[in-house]
């Protein structure tokens, strides 16, 4: 006789005097004890077997609590978007223990001025995001050349084109001939950042192959994006 299904073991358990006969003994497949049809109404007549209900579905969470927590959990699904732990490098997180960092409506934040007269934007310190390369809530520092140009490209991933224009002089002809060059600069979320705004940019330390910049302040455009050259 082959193996028993667990439905047959629960027969055996109700009713130990049951009797299978031959035909009978083989395991039945699995489609054939689906709940609501023929073979399972059969199988359950012969052997006294009390008819099995599955339990009614809980929810994950309880719909009273739910309205509480769609705030709290819709700022962690923003933040926590990354495979790694998203945190400041200053905060502890341990609730119990002093911290030196500033308490704010959403929790402990952490924040400085990068100097040089650019003020801290109030997105970044109000702020919920986690940007380890960010000059206003990490350990970048800035320093060196501070440049300005038009965001051409805001295809990456906090990651912008700026280009920047200039008249580039030919001593043989006694002319200027128009050149341009592209930068890559890192932009914070603190900024909202769409193509044909004037940005400035500090340099800082290499954050990856090709970005050495990072954005300070964000000149949104006021008129209609002309095609034209503009010298810096």
């Amino acid at each position: 006789m082959g193996a028993f299904t667990d439905q047959f073991k629960i027969a055996y358990s109700i009713n130990p005097n049951v009797k299978i006969s031959r035909s009978n003994s083989t395991e039945p497949s699995r489609l054939g004890l689906v709940s609501h049809t023929t073979n399972y109404q059969r199988f359950r007549r012969a052997t006294n077997l009390p008819h099995l209900r599955q339990p009614p579905t809980r929810p994950f969470f309880d719909t009273a609590s739910s309205s509480n927590n769609t705030a709290k959990m819709a700022t962690e699904l923003t933040v926590q978007s990354e495979r790694a732990f998203q945190k400041q490098p200053h905060i502890f997180l341990n609730t119990k223990a002093k911290a030196s960092s500033k308490k704010t409506a959403q929790g402990r934040r952490w924040y400085k001025d990068v100097g040089l007269g650019f003020r801290t934007p109030k997105t970044a310190i109000e702020g919920t995001y986690i940007d380890k390369k960010c000059p206003f809530t990490s350990q970048v520092s800035i320093r060196g050349r501070v440049l300005v140009g038009k965001v051409v490209s805001t295809k990456m991933h906090r990651t912008l084109v700026i280009r920047r224009e200039y008249l580039h002089y030919v001593p043989k002809y006694n002319r200027y001939e128009r050149r341009h060059k592209n930068l890559s600069a890192h932009v914070s979320p603190a900024f909202r950042v769409e193509e044909g705004d004037m940005v400035t940019v500090g340099q800082c330390r290499p954050l990856s192959k090709t970005v050495r910049f990072n954005v300070l302040k964000v000149h949104a455009k006021t008129s209609r994006a002309v095609k034209s050259f503009s010298k810096f």
